[in-house]
């Protein structure tokens, strides 16, 4: 009997930070992106999210995502399909407002990004995979400055946040 056919229970205290897995790869990013990302992470971004795998059996994983309010998250995709769930806070998809219990789906590298809402929002992402690659499609410098400017201007009421509530 595979891992996969065996009954299994996932706790989420037991789930590990995304960045300490081997779940998510990068593409390779060009000097100007990486320079992007590394003035992103020097102000502050890691306080705007938390990101964890709290299911990883082979051919699925299920991930929880906490970005606090307005944390820019840059375009990119994945090369595998992906269903998102809010389950508290709200976004901003495009023109569309998603709140709790809301979903959208993402086709495999269809570039996408959304914001969270002034409350913070709380999302469960859905695969079909056990491991996915991280596409950039940020690039230009107005995005890098624009989100260093966001994650400074947030960066202290980061830190203070408390998860959305959830809906009753």
């Amino acid at each position: 009997m595979t891992d996969r056919q065996k009954f299994q229970i996932f706790r989420a205290v037991d789930a590990p930070n995304l960045e300490k897995t081997e779940f998510q790869s990068m593409s390779a990013l060009t000097a100007a992106e990486s320079a992007g990302f590394g003035r992103m992470t020097e102000a502050g971004a890691a306080d705007g999210s938390e990101v964890r795998v709290l299911v990883d059996i082979p051919g699925f994983s299920l991930v929880h995502l906490w970005f606090k309010e307005d944390f820019p998250l840059p375009l990119h995709s994945h090369d595998v399909d992906c269903f998102y769930y809010v389950v508290a806070g709200s976004l901003q998809l495009g023109t569309e407002r998603l709140g709790p219990s809301d979903s959208f789906f993402v086709p495999a590298d269809a570039p996408y990004t959304y914001r969270a809402g002034p409350e913070g929002v709380e999302v469960l992402e859905i695969r079909q995979a056990d491991h996915w690659n991280f596409k950039n499609h940020a690039k230009t410098q107005a995005f890098y400055d624009k989100a260093v400017e966001t994650i400074t201007a947030h960066r202290e009421k980061w830190r203070q946040s408390k998860r959305p509530a959830l809906n009753p």
